[in-house]
């Protein structure tokens, strides 16, 4: 099982009781930034692009704390830049532990092996690791040989020491779907807990701007890489964002799912986009014009987006926002997808069969493909 029953737990009655409140909008992640500073230069990664005065600084752990507190978001990720190079790292990791929060700490492992002591494991914390596929493709990504080795290392130095691990994967125009398959037998054998997954996507700040998947081909590479999986894969994604990003579901962004804050505040209206600052979570969700993003508002800076971070969110409160959902949930994690030619046929079919309908999801929407 890639999540434990208390977490699950922790979500589902977290999302519930926002539901009962009558709480349209609420954060599901919060996405922390302590530093913008990173051991690599990544291809599909603006955050280094900041001057270096930017790059130095260091968010207090009691900044973070106090954005956590403010927030209330259930989970929260901790990206950067490379976070084991902020120096109150373990400071920051333990404040969240102590306030029940499930972490996941972002990490290209270069460091974890030797900064691993200063963490005890717990079922609040996971280090995340981002592996962009096998060796070869991996190495390319990050732009370091021997990237892959390394992050390979600290994941089994993690697991021995009995760490939660998880893998976050980016794909990116040009993945070829037989790679991505056996990288995932890869990840498997090394004990992970479950693997994470999102398409790249062309936001402003990233160095290239020609590896990026547009939504046709990112169904088209999905359907390819998931079907007919292998009961062996964990995948530490909603089900039903699985069937979304497979072109099965259609689903509205939820830009306010993930928040984020970094060292300039709340970062307008998500991880990826800049569009601003805000000085409170409050003023976050109050003032943002929520209604100018996620594809179906027509900005073109999102036209081509299917990130974790924007859709997610909307998966998760698909699943508990209705029975009909919850049951689409179960119905998906335990379904045999046929071949990508009879996966396209089927959903071709079906759509011709059951027009769509809209469901309201915590202020964003979704139209099931698959009745």
């Amino acid at each position: 099982m890639a999540i434990p029953i208390s977490q699950m737990w922790t979500v589902a009655s977290y999302v519930l009781k926002q539901r009962m409140q009558g709480r349209r909008r609420y954060p599901l992640v919060l996405m922390l930034e302590p530093l913008f500073r990173c051991n690599l230069a990544c291809a599909g990664c603006g955050k280094i692009q900041y001057p270096a005065h930017v790059l130095k600084q260091n968010m207090p752990p009691e900044e973070c704390f106090r954005a956590v507190d403010e927030c209330g978001a259930p989970m929260v990720s901790i990206p950067g830049g490379e976070p084991l190079m902020h120096p109150q790292i373990a400071e920051i990791v333990a404040g969240l532990v102590a306030r029940k929060k499930y972490i996941y700490l972002c990490t290209n492992a270069l460091l974890l092996k030797e900064k691993i002591h200063l963490f005890e494991p717990s079922k609040y914390l996971t280090f995340s690791v981002h592996v962009d596929g096998q060796k070869e493709h991996h190495d390319f990504s990050v732009c370091k040989e021997g990237g892959y080795e390394q992050a390979v290392e600290g994941i089994r130095e993690a697991v021995r020491r009995g760490f939660r691990v998880t893998t976050n994967t980016t794909l990116f125009d040009g993945a070829d779907p037989r790679s991505v398959r056996a990288f995932f037998d890869e990840m498997m054998a090394l004990g992970v807990e479950g693997m994470m997954l999102s398409p790249g996507y062309a936001y402003d700040k990233a160095p290239n701007q020609d590896q990026w998947l547009g939504k046709d081909r990112t169904r088209g590479l999905f359907r390819l890489i998931l079907s007919n999986r292998k009961r062996e894969w964990v995948f530490n994604l909603s089900p039903l964002f699985l069937e979304y990003l497979m072109g099965l579901r259609d689903y509205a962004c939820t830009p306010w799912g993930m928040p984020t804050y970094n060292l300039f505040g709340w970062q307008r209206p998500c991880y990826v986009l800049q569009d601003g600052y805000a000085d409170s979570f409050r003023e976050l969700m109050e003032t943002t014009a929520w209604a100018e993003y996620g594809t179906e508002s027509g900005n073109p800076k999102c036209a081509n987006c299917m990130m974790h971070s924007g859709y997610e969110a909307t998966a998760v409160n698909d699943t508990f926002g209705s029975w009909r959902g919850f049951v689409s949930t179960i119905r998906a994690t335990f379904a045999k997808y046929p071949d990508p030619a009879a996966l396209q046929e089927l959903a071709a079919a079906r759509v011709e069969q059951h027009p769509w309908e809209l469901v309201q999801i915590g202020g964003g929407g979704a139209r099931e493909r698959i009745q």
